[in-house]
């Protein structure tokens, strides 16, 4: 059964590059942003796991731990990162689950057989301290991911999660959001003082509340 949409994420405990991890214990009250990757010593992977440290303080100030996944074992993961921060120019500083026996690939869905059965896709999870999966984007093995898309995403879900609000096409922080359609147009006046635009009845734009 495929994890969808508001599911509470399973728990697991498997070795990384950092030893042994319980999985909820790790993640404690943060979001998390757990992504899988096809292969050690791999080209595309070897980019994103070097972008992902040098963006791991922007996930920080969001309150998000970053955690990886491939099915190599811990060893070849502390061989591939000497790779990675020599070629990209940083340090890997979150851990790399090595998933040998396939069981978190497995409970997540990261194997796709029709795809490639022997790797795990290119997915995405943001998990909020909840434990609920708010965001899944999957690409297959041979395209490389947007890390700054991923922000976006985690910026989006903490702004919308505390006010009345959701976010429209290619928003980024400090842009308008959307008043939700639940809250009529006279109440969203009072609940948004910086004012509400009315497009239409249902398309009614305000100022980023919390900016």
């Amino acid at each position: 059964m495929a994890l969808q949409l508001g599911d509470t994420v399973p728990n697991f405990t498997q070795q990384s590059s950092e030893g042994e991890i319980n999985f909820y214990d790790w993640a404690g009250d943060d979001w998390v942003v757990l992504f899988s990757h096809p292969a050690d010593y791999t080209p595309v992977c070897t980019t994103e796991l070097g972008e992902v440290a040098k963006l791991k303080s922007e996930f920080e100030k969001r309150g998000a731990k970053v955690i990886a996944l491939s099915v190599d074992d811990a060893d070849s993961h502390k061989g591939w990162i000497g790779d990675i921060n020599e070629t990209q120019n940083t340090t890997v500083n979150y851990p790399i689950l090595a998933d040998v026996d396939k069981s978190v690939s497995e409970l997540y869905g990261m194997i796709h057989p029709n795809a490639n059965a022997k790797v795990t896709v290119r997915t995405v999870f943001v998990i909020d301290p909840n434990k609920k999966l708010r965001l899944t984007i999957t690409y297959p093995p041979s395209t490389g991911r947007n890390f700054d898309e991923i922000l976006r995403v985690i910026d989006s879900l903490q702004l919308t999660d505390n006010y009345g609000v959701a976010t429209p096409v290619n928003w980024k922080e400090g842009e308008d959001v959307v008043v939700v359609p639940s809250i009529p147009t006279e109440e969203a006046k009072q609940k948004f003082p910086k004012g509400v635009q009315e497009i239409k009845p249902y398309l009614r734009m305000t100022p980023q509340p919390n900016k």
